[in-house]
């Protein structure tokens, strides 16, 4: 069970709890569906770093959309996910040696929005962590 209850408002078990402040979620919803799409960076290689955070943000409900695949992995997904994993483990000091190896592969418009989507992701992730969001069959 969560740490407070579901409003009424929202689709999903993550949006209810943010629908408590229908402005709130409305605005949240809109970044997420800006943020997750396809931009500068392809959707998919998004949902590998994202599912990578999950593993390491104690969601429940982020975890179960399973574990990074990393069969599927090219070298943009590749390099995200690394560096993904780096800001995991440097909680956020990020050295510039690091940056000039993203550089190699991306432009400063992705990375700027990898950036901004891991940015994002945590905080989603550590909302339904702090709530207490547990994993159900109607994940979204």
């Amino acid at each position: 069970m969560p740490n407070i209850s579901f409003s009424m408002t929202g689709n999903t078990p993550f949006q209810q709890l943010l629908g408590h402040n229908p402005s709130i979620m409305g605005t949240w919803n809109n970044l997420a569906t800006t943020l997750e799409g396809d931009g500068s960076l392809h959707s998919s290689v998004k949902e590998q770093v994202r599912r990578t955070l999950a593993q390491n943000n104690d969601c429940d409900y982020c975890k179960a959309k399973g574990k990074p695949e990393y069969q599927l992995f090219d070298k943009k997904t590749a390099i995200a996910v690394g560096f993904t994993e780096v800001f995991l483990k440097q909680g956020g000091k990020i050295e510039d040696a690091i940056f000039n190896v993203l550089k190699e592969t991306f432009n400063e418009r992705e990375i700027s929005e990898l950036c901004a989507f891991i940015c994002f992701t945590m905080a989603s992730q550590y909302f339904g962590s702090i709530l207490s969001l547990e994993a159900d069959n109607k994940v979204e």
